[in-house]
């Protein structure tokens, strides 16, 4: 099994800012969901977000998946990717040192 990050921006900044609408809200209420069960599935392996809320806003997601193909998949089923509220971007990654 390979790791992967996705990350995640607000396609409009305006909904970290207070503003959000309510298919905004909708879509990060599923994309919590979604990234909470596949947590639960020991499939995630962090998710967080940065604290800011301004045009620096940036939420990560790392996990596994055993190809490109699989990880892309994961990362396009967001429902906040799917309905467009959110950016990804998918990369490679390597998790070197977790503390215990």
């Amino acid at each position: 099994m390979k790791q992967w990050i996705y990350l995640l921006t607000p396609a409009r900044l305006e909904m970290v800012t207070g503003q959000a609408t309510e298919d905004e809200i909708s879509a990060v209420t599923r994309h919590f969901a979604y990234l909470q069960d596949l947590t639960e599935k020991g499939i995630m392996i962090l998710v967080g977000r940065t604290q800011n809320n301004d045009e620096h806003t940036l939420g990560i997601a790392i996990f596994e998946a055993p190809d490109e193909a699989a990880a892309s998949i994961i990362m396009d089923n967001d429902p906040a990717v799917q309905s467009g509220v959110m950016n990804a971007t998918l990369y490679p990654y390597f998790i070197a040192l977790m503390r215990k």
